[in-house]
């Protein structure tokens, strides 16, 4: 079994974050693991917004979080189990990783009202 990468601290870019969050879907998963009081799953993730995420690409999309540094992940048996690492980011780039989970709420709160407003305008 081949060891998991987590990079030090110090080697965290700004620009690897970035390319990380790029994804709507990575973006949607790191967003759910920062806001949790636990370690979720990876077969938490299998349904990621209302489209089903297949294994292979669910590996792939948590590999390049844990590459750029958001995430640390811990094999529990045959689970992976995943933390942000938010706090210690935090003192590397102050503010950045909040900023970027406040966006995401205020734009996925914008998207819910923007189809409240069209299934209200909807003609039944």
């Amino acid at each position: 079994m081949k060891p998991l990468v987590h990079p030090a601290l110090e080697d965290i870019t700004v620009e690897g974050i970035l390319h990380a969050l790029s994804d709507p879907t990575r973006v949607e998963i790191f967003a759910k693991i920062a806001d949790s009081n636990c370690a979720p799953t990876c077969s938490a993730f299998l349904t990621v917004g209302e489209k089903a995420v297949p294994k292979s690409t669910l590996s792939q999309h948590f590999k390049v979080l844990r590459e750029a540094g958001l995430v640390r992940s811990e094999r529990l048996g045959v689970e992976m189990q995943n933390t942000s690492r938010c706090k210690e980011l935090e003192g590397r780039f102050p503010g950045l990783l909040p900023a970027i989970v406040a966006s995401l709420k205020a734009q996925a709160g914008d998207r819910a009202k923007r189809a409240a407003a069209k299934s209200k305008t909807k003609p039944k």
